[in-house]
């Protein structure tokens, strides 16, 4: 059975893709001299080959294999004939081009099969032709059509030339494959790039080289909003190798991404002809800064301010139903806490770099980038390049986890570029520069009261909640999640919020509030459902009873805030039956927690069990089951997504990742103070998808929030200490 497009659908979808998508023949990248180009997407060599560009940029979260498996399910491709090529930047021929926020699968799976169904239509059209029969009676099965009335067969090779020059059909016209066909979709597939990592091909930013090129190293600001008063260049510009040295004056962005500090600061450039020498000469550069700005911004000062807001009580309210403070009042039991997490860096492996020409008036760049068109309008800005004579060649990123959807990396090889025209500027952060001129995750604190009934069951519930705004609300990326277990789930609920000013510069980070707020809220309900005698999967089945959904919703059906306990339900009793949850005998030392998340459209369940021995936890094993969608479009690469996911949850809980700051100034240098799991820590993980009927979703996020609560609860269940502060310290 095949699912028929309307004109509206398939025209609603071609807008979110971005103009052009069938009409655009424009040869993708890299595609071989001569290839025939069906799509903006699919060309075909006379030898077979099909190159398909990925519009995404791939940062090891395996879009670059995903939606190009999209298309070619619908071109009927032969897999092994495929070869995948990195976009450049072209929102108006590819559609959206960003990795984040585990949008690209939601975004991208209607586009990319539409792009792979025009494909293969335009060469079905072709063979019937040819062989003067209708266009039903061809069939196509891995890169060959197939008339089996006569046993005809054609390649797609003989196919492409002629086919390259039809018009795509009406997109009325076009007919979707229905699940049951599907013969890529769903498979298990490698990466694309995983042949190349291997044998440590060039293939990061990090690798980019080119003729004449010449290595920068960019000395910013030692605290946020510092401003250069003094250089004393003259020992630097001796040092061997040292081609220049240029001070940078800082440009404030507007408009970029998300009312962030993206910009350009003030800073110094040393170039030179390899990045050892540039860095050996940074040690000679005598700098005066004024730090005025920072004074007093500091951890620990925060906390204290944190502390006086919550006694006060008060704030703005958030969100309200019903009267909770008169609900406490006739609670058989009212549980109070307060909980806290720090400022976190990103510890990307492969620190920030970029490279970048400037010549005949234009900026080229290779770019490591997770959004690229904000990165062009933010250089647009700093450097004052036109949008129009910027180029960008999106690399692979070795690692974003948000941290590269800020682009003041390209900014600054921008400006050292222009400086320097007709030669290639390489600007490579060493470890400490990517610590400690990050965008971080904000810190953050709590304070919860619940009040349950004489059964168990949750009657109340507030929570005031102290971020960081200018004004009366949170920044974007120090705002509460769009959604927040138990809001809708009981009739009577308050949550309010104060802020107060930071210098630091804050960012989204893997997950962006849920990653810290799943550990504060589910923490808190474990300590409501143990106060009444229960299990945190019984109260969470007890507020998931009656089927409802409710939240915001968008022509789908469903938005970030869009929530459906059937399906949160479904992903809890999963983790339940997969983890034999409550039957496992319990064992000195050993301990097992439950957490429940929704986020970025997607349903996730834990549980860990660990294993406690004086102040040593050892994580046995975690089981998480989830729900992303309908479709999974690659199930190896999305449970490596669920295992990664658990490992950088697992980093940010126990390996004491902790950002302090005095006086604005980062204290954290390298990855000995501010450490990440290794793959050896990752325990046994077993993962399972609930299948739906939502639109597909991504795997970014959704995994990583649940098991950090899940650890802290594990870790109560095993030693009876609850842990209301991250890192975790026993």
């Amino acid at each position: 059975m095949q699912a028929e497009l309307s004109r509206r659908s398939f025209l609603r979808a071609s807008a979110l893709a971005g103009g052009g998508l069938l009409v655009d023949f424009s040869v993708p990248v890299h595609a071989a001299q001569g290839a025939a180009v069906l799509t903006a997407f699919v060309a075909i060599d006379t030898s077979g080959a099909i190159t398909i560009a990925a519009r995404n940029p791939e940062m090891g979260q395996g879009i670059k294999t995903s939606l190009p498996m999209i298309v070619a399910e619908e071109l009927d491709a032969d897999w092994a004939q495929v070869r995948v090529e990195q976009a450049d930047l072209d929102p108006a021929r590819y559609g959206p081009q960003f990795s984040g926020a585990s949008m690209s699968t939601m975004m991208g799976y209607l586009p990319m099969r539409q792009a792979g169904a025009a494909a293969r239509d335009m060469l079905v059209r072709v063979a019937a032709a040819r062989w003067g029969v209708a266009v039903a009676e061809i069939s196509t099965a891995a890169s060959v059509a197939h008339h089996k009335a006569s046993g005809r067969s054609l390649p797609y090779a003989a196919l492409a030339q002629e086919a390259a020059g039809l018009a795509p059909a009406k997109p009325g016209d076009l007919r979707l494959k229905s699940p049951e066909q599907f013969t890529i979709i769903g498979s298990r597939r490698g990466g694309v790039d995983t042949p190349k990592i291997v044998r440590g091909d060039p293939l990061y930013s990090i690798d980019t080289r080119l003729p004449g090129m010449l290595h920068a190293v960019f000395v910013g600001p030692p605290s946020p909003g510092a401003v250069l008063r003094r250089v004393d260049d003259a020992a630097a510009r001796a040092m061997p190798g040292v081609k220049a040295v240029i001070p940078i004056q800082g440009v404030k962005a507007k408009g970029t991404f998300a009312g962030s500090v993206d910009s350009l600061t003030d800073g110094v450039a040393i170039v030179a002809t390899n990045w050892w020498y540039a860095q050996q000469a940074r040690d000679k550069l005598v700098l005066e800064w004024d730090e005025s700005a920072a004074q007093g911004h500091g951890d620990a000062a925060y906390a204290a301010r944190a502390k006086a807001l919550l006694d006060a009580g008060g704030g703005k309210v958030a969100f309200k139903a019903g009267d909770a403070k008169a609900a406490l009042g006739k609670a058989a039991k009212v549980i109070s806490a307060r909980y806290d997490y720090p400022f976190v860096a990103h510890n990307t492996l492969e620190p920030q770099n970029c490279t970048a020409l400037f010549k005949d008036g234009k900026l080229t760049f290779w770019a490591p980038a997770q959004q690229p068109e904000n990165g062009r309008k933010l250089v647009a800005q700093c450097v004052g390049v036109a949008e129009g004579d910027i180029t960008v060649h999106v690399t692979r990123i070795g690692g974003g986890f948000g941290r590269r959807l800020m682009s003041d990396f390209m900014a600054q090889a921008g400006a050292i570029a222009k400086a320097m025209p007709g030669v290639p500027i390489n600007v490579l952060y060493n470890r400490t520069d990517d610590i400690t001129h990050d965008f971080y995750r904000p810190a953050g604190w709590h304070k919860f009261k619940a009040g349950i009934d004489q059964s168990g069951r949750l009657t109340a519930f507030t929570n005031h909640f102290v971020s960081f705004g200018p004004g009366e609300d949170p920044q974007f990326f120090a705002n509460m999640a769009p959604f927040h277990m138990p809001e809708g789930l009981i009739p009577d609920i308050e949550m309010t919020h104060s802020v107060f000013p930071t210098i630091m510069p804050l960012g989204a980070m893997r997950a962006p509030t849920s990653n810290a707020h799943a550990f504060v809220f589910q923490g808190f309900l474990d300590e409501v459902a143990r106060a009444g005698g229960r299990s945190l999967p019984a109260l969470m089945l007890d507020l998931f009873t009656a089927d409802k959904q409710f939240g915001e919703t968008d022509k789908a059906g469903e938005t970030p805030r869009s929530f459906n306990t059937a399906r949160a339900r479904a992903v809890v009793q999963k983790a339940m039956a997969m983890s034999d949850w409550g039957n496992v005998p319990r064992k000195p030392g050993i301990g097992r927690g439950f957490a429940f998340y929704f986020c970025h459209r997607g349903y996730f369940a834990e549980v860990v069990e660990v294993a406690v021995k004086g102040k040593a936890v050892t994580v046995r094993k975690v089981w998480a089951a989830g729900d992303v969608g309908r479709q999974i479009v690659n199930p190896l690469g999305a449970e490596a997504q669920v295992r990664g996911s658990i490992l950088d949850g697992l980093s940010q809980a126990l390996n004491g990742q902790k950002i302090t700051i005095e006086n604005g100034r980062v204290q954290q240098s390298n990855f000995h103070d501010h450490p990440f799991a290794r793959i050896d820590r990752l325990p046994p993980v077993e993962v399972a998808f609930v299948p739906s009927d939502a639109q597909p979703g991504g795997l970014g996020e959704p995994a990583l929030p649940p098991v950090i609560p899940a650890l802290a609860n594990a870790i109560f269940d095993a030693t009876g200490k609850r842990l209301r502060s991250m890192p975790f310290a026993l």
